[in-house]
Formats: C-alpha cells, structure tokens, sequence
C-alpha cells in the first residue's frame, strides 16, 4: 500500500510531537506546518528531523493558521490523506491577555483549514480539530462531561475552541466532509511547556532538590483537574480519523486530582514531604529542612484566572467502547515520568554551573 500522508499544524507542540512520532512508526508520510522565528522552536522534534536531500518520510512547511494562502497552498502541494489541528494559542491564562490573537488562532484557524478542504473538494480527506475540555467551564450538577453535556467556556480560549468545534461540526453536516472534534481532557507529560502548570510544578520541585532556593508561586490549588498522559491522547488522536464514520469524542482518565495533589503526588517522589498551612491567598507549602520549616510555595494572586474553572472531569465511555480507548499511563506514573524527566535536566543545568 502506498503510504498515507498526514499534515500536522502545531506540530512543534507537546501533541505534534508525540503524533508526528506515532505516525512515523506506523510509515505514515508527516507534514507539519511551523511557525518562521527568528530562534529555533523546534526542540521537540528535532530528533525527528532528517535533512530531506536524505531519505525521509518527515518534513516541515513554513506557514500559519492566520495566513489563508500558506494553508490553502501547502495542502494542494502535499495532498494530505489526514489533517490533524493541534495548532492554537492554548494557554488559558494568556487568552485572557491576548484574546484578539487567540480567536484568530484557536478559532478561525480552524476554520480557514476547513475552507481549503472545502474549496479542494477534498470529500476523501479526514480532517481532526484539537478540541478541550474548556469548552465546558460551568459543572452545573455534572459529576463528569460527556459529549452531550453543555458547553460554557469561561476563557477567551474556550470560546475561541468553542468556534472550531462547531465549525468542523457545520462543515461536517454542510459539506460532508470527514470532520471530527477530540474533546481532550489535560493532558502532560515531560514535553508540556513550561508555562502550564504541572511543568511549573516538576521543574521547581526536581531543582529544589537539588538545592535551589527559589519559591514556587502558584494561582488555584484547589482546582481540579482531570489528567492524563499526552501518549494515550494522540494514538486516540489518530483512532478517531481511522473509524468509518466520523464523529465527536471525549478524551479522559475519568478521575480528577486538585494541583495540590499533583505537588503532594511530585514531592513524595523526590522524598520532600510537604506540608500545608493558612488558607486563600495566604496558604504556604513548606518542608522541613535543618530542623526548621521552611516556605516553598506560595500563592500569588496574578496567577488567579478572572473566571476560575474549579472543576473539570470527563466521561470517556464512548471512546472507551468505540475507540478501545485503555490508557497505558496512571496519573502517578505520568507524575513520575514528568519527575524523573526534569530531574535529569536540572541536574544537567546544575552541572553546567559548575
């Protein structure tokens, strides 16, 4: 059979990452499409990377989700079998500050993706849009989101997201094109970017036990979330555009844990014991070290979002049934991965301070 191409936007991310290297195994063709920077952004997928006069099934396209003509050209050349959009403005807190830039990402990026499928007539071609759990924001008196549940995003980034799901949606039941939204629960790993939280809390916790001094200011603790592992997301990912039909799902472990449980959870795997003290704005994490207690963590109010989402769990039954979805990852050993990883690379950085 000749090989299948598939196109990748935001492949330099956590999940194009991981994706772009699943479907290199499965003798997939990758395109992805990256962003001209003026530094490299390519650390995730550098060792992917082959230099095409070589050999190779793996290459990359300069171009944009805000520039139509890039879009539109780059999936004319390739003729692609499947589109996958992980490409977005996607932290929540930042939507808040640059909202213009995140819909015109987020949201109408999706759409100009769909636009050039549509105009291509490319009925033949799957296309997955990255869609979140932000979409649902408001727990009403839901225990768990399913794909039925009502949707009240509460960040320029939800609605943004919200935009491209119904979009791909009336695209989908417009045009009849082979359009599916994976609504992705969060999801880690040693890849995540440092700005999102869990990363935060294993890159601080691995060089402070290593003897960094530095304190760990922190927004919501008590917020819960539902994590998983980004490996077990992006191979259903790919199941989703392999079904017959194309359709919606929820991608979730179907249990939640607060961030304070995710540092509790970190710290005992590098043996630091941490213990709790005060409330709101003034809680503190602290450990005890030569005989005395001392403060690691502390909270800040500018990590505070202007609309908090405490709650998000979701309800994978359907993926659990049609997509055979069984995660290989616990929440501790994603913690444990993401501790050991970092471990690692503070010691590396240690010891070019040396």
């Amino acid at each position: 059979m000749k090989n299948k191409i598939a196109l990748i936007t935001g492949i330099t991310g956590q999940d194009g990452s991981y994706l772009a290297e699943l479907l290199l195994k499965k003798k997939y063709k990758v395109h992805g499409l990256i962003r001209k920077s003026s530094s490299f952004n390519t650390k995730r997928i550098d060792h992917l990377y082959i230099d095409p006069h070589n050999r190779t099934n793996f290459f990359l396209h300069y171009g944009d989700l805000t520039d139509s003509n890039s879009i539109y050209n780059l999936i004319h050349n390739i003729k692609p079998n499947e589109i996958y959009n992980l490409g977005a403005q996607s932290h929540v807190g930042v939507s808040f500050e640059n909202p213009e830039y995140t819909a015109e990402v987020s949201g109408i990026g999706t759409l100009r993706v769909l636009e050039a499928m549509r105009f291509l007539k490319m009925k033949n071609v799957k296309f997955y849009q990255a869609s979140t759990s932000e979409l649902f924001g408001e727990k009403y008196n839901e225990k768990s989101f399913n794909e039925q549940s009502k949707f009240h995003p509460k960040s320029p980034y939800g609605v943004a997201k919200l935009y491209s799901y119904w979009i791909t949606s009336v695209y989908r039941e417009a045009y009849g094109l082979f359009a599916c939204n994976g609504i992705l629960f969060n999801h880690e790993s040693p890849r995540r970017g440092e700005t999102f939280v869990t990363r935060k809390i294993t890159r601080f916790l691995t060089r402070r036990k290593l003897g960094s001094n530095e304190i760990l200011y922190l927004g919501n603790l008590n917020a819960k979330r539902d994590w998983g592992h980004a490996k077990d997301y992006v191979e259903m990912q790919w199941r989703i555009l392999q079904q017959k039909k194309s359709e919606d799902y929820v991608i979730a472990t179907g249990a939640t844990h607060t961030v304070r449980e995710f540092i509790v959870a970190a710290g005992k795997l590098l043996n630091l014991k941490i213990y709790w003290s005060g409330k709101g704005l003034k809680e503190r994490g602290y450990i005890h070290e030569d005989n005395r207690k001392k403060v690691i963590i502390k909270v800040d109010k500018k990590y505070f979002r202007p609309n908090e989402v405490d709650y998000l769990r979701g309800n994978p039954i359907k993926a659990q049934k049609k997509l055979n979805f069984k995660p290989k990852y616990s929440f501790l050993s994603l913690v444990k991965e993401m501790i050991n990883e970092d471990l690692f690379l503070a010691q590396e950085e240690l010891n070019k301070k040396r």
